[in-house]
């Protein structure tokens, strides 16, 4: 590094009379090799985790895992520093993170993405604080709105009916918002959505500072946008405080490995650290924390290659399957709350087919060696990244012309052909199971369209006494529950919330899709849990 060089080479190097080759600090992984360095020390381990070192293993584990990675296994010796008190190669670590993703504090999270949600709000809103977010926020953030009390004041974000999706909110709206509720704590935005929408985070930012409150940004789904200019606008370049990344989900780290970033001094750090410190485990894995270690090294130092290659394989797999017919590709559109697509996030209409995104989920996944990220009513959603292979994309391709053509939407095998790749599943009839055709409701609650304000704060219905109720004895009572199809884990009852006949109907009608619901009770939805009276 620079001040490692004495003066004197310094000013020759400057001066051009000899050339000097500065190290790239981000080259190192401090946390990765002192936990490589642990795994090679031989000891007597008289300290947790109680399989030392992997000696008391199951077998048919070790079979599946192999003996090393649980040799690596290990808990906060003096070498591998603390998370909770970073002095050494976590410090290390977390400072060369918040360099490579321009952050001016960075955070590893072993809890994933969901605690540095809940750490968010807990850290910027206590009792009784306002906070505004949009409604389509994970589920998450409500867990953060009970555990500090903050009452939400939600916004509803834009909707598109032809896809059946969320976009973001939109300036205006959050304005209207602040304006009505100026002593608001902080604003709340998922960037991009789960279909990779991103509204204008840039106009949203300049909004909030307006009221010298912080922005925090739920970019779970795009810790990648830093490292390719053909990708939407990283959260923190447009403005954010805070943003919260799943490094797992599109970069190479392991599941639950996420991180937290701070930029600008609107956030209390010492604060944030005690949040940090109610929501994240005692006993991190140093597995998931040396992975965040290692995948910022590489997005950091081969980002825009990796990028690259990921946004080729997007756009082949985007023109390959919008030709086959009876599908659709979701491209950006110019709506209100849209004004960027990650093009490394593919979504695939398939109601034109008569056919659900959770059937057709079933068939690709069952039958034809293709598995979707987010199945949907209308859709499914597919996350490209960078350890999808040329391979894969032939695959998916494939399995769409499978899809339509046993369906009587295609024109044969070569309509959308890739022309490469091997042919991993021929043309073969399949079987639907359970319930796969669209149904059309006449109340229109394939979507919710709206969602009614809270009449007690989540903290306060959590806490009250409930009861179970049937269902068709639940309208217009307060949800105690937070009920949320999952995937995408956004509430469509929270604690509190008046239930109403549209989203029950909405929650009957994912069930008969085959889409899968959490949070409740009774996993039949025949009855509810609500605030007693």
């Amino acid at each position: 590094m620079p001040n490692a060089l004495c003066p004197r080479l310094l000013d020759l190097s400057e001066k051009g009379y000899i050339s000097v080759s500065v190290p790239n600090p981000q080259q190192q992984t401090p946390l990765l090799d002192a936990l490589r360095d642990r795994t090679n020390h031989h000891h007597s381990p008289f300290y947790a985790p109680g399989h030392k070192r992997g000696q008391g293993i199951s077998g048919p584990l070790v079979d599946l895992f192999g003996a090393a990675v649980f040799r690596s296994d290990l808990p906060e010796l003096p070498e591998l520093d603390n998370l909770f008190n970073p002095e050494g190669v976590i410090a290390e670590a977390q400072n060369l993170a918040a360099s490579a993703f321009g952050a001016e504090h960075t955070r590893f999270l072993a809890n994933g993405s969901t605690c540095g949600i809940m750490a968010a709000i807990v850290a910027t809103c206590g009792p009784g604080d306002k906070i505004i977010l949009p409604r389509n926020i994970h589920q998450s953030a409500i867990s953060g709105l009970i555990l500090s009390g903050a009452i939400p004041i939600f916004v509803n974000p834009e909707y598109n009916p032809d896809w059946d999706i969320a976009n973001s909110i939109t300036p205006e709206a959050a304005a209207a918002a602040l304006k009505q509720h100026p002593d608001a704590k902080a604003v709340m935005v998922v960037y991009p959505t789960y279909h990779g929408v991103c509204g204008d985070l840039r106009a949203i930012a300049k909004i909030t500072h307006q009221y010298n409150i912080p922005l925090l940004v739920d970019e779970a789904h795009g810790a990648h946008f830093n490292f390719h200019p053909d990708l939407p606008e990283p959260a923190l370049s447009a403005g954010a405080d805070l943003t919260v990344q799943s490094i797992h989900k599109t970069l190479s780290a392991m599941t639950q490995a996420s991180m937290l970033h701070v930029k600008g001094d609107r956030i209390d750090i010492q604060k944030l650290n005690r949040a940090l410190q109610l929501v994240q485990s005692t006993s991190p894995s140093y597995l998931l924390l040396a992975s965040l270690d290692a995948a910022r090294q590489q997005i950091a130092l081969h980002g825009k290659e990796l990028m690259m290659q990921t946004l080729d394989l997007a756009a082949k797999a985007r023109s390959h399957i919008s030709q086959i017919p009876g599908l659709s590709v979701l491209e950006p559109l110019n709506t209100p709350g849209f004004v960027a697509l990650d093009r490394t996030r593919l979504t695939v209409k398939v109601s034109d087919l008569g056919i659900t995104g959770f059937a057709a989920d079933e068939i690709l996944h069952s039958q034809l060696a293709v598995t979707a990220e987010l199945p949907m009513p209308q859709h499914l959603t597919f996350i490209i990244s960078l350890g999808n292979t040329a391979s894969d994309i032939d695959n998916l391709v494939k399995g769409f012309q499978n899809l339509t053509h046993n369906l009587g939407g295609g024109h044969g095998d070569d309509a959308g052909t890739t022309g490469g790749g091997q042919d991993a599943h021929p043309t073969r009839k399949f079987t639907l199971c359970g319930t796969g055709i669209l149904p059309v409701l006449e109340n229109g609650a394939r979507s919710l369209l709206g969602f009614p304000t809270p009449s007690l704060c989540p903290r306060e219905a959590f806490f009250s006494p409930a009861e179970t109720v049937g269902i068709d004895q639940a309208v217009d009572r307060l949800s105690a529950e937070l009920i949320c199809p999952y995937p995408p884990g956004i509430p469509v009852l929270m604690p509190g919330e008046i239930i109403t006949s549209q989203a029950l109907d909405y929650l009957q009608h994912i069930l008969a899709a085959g889409g899968k619901i959490t949070g409740c009770s009774d996993p039949r939805l025949q009855t509810l849990r609500v605030v007693r009276k």
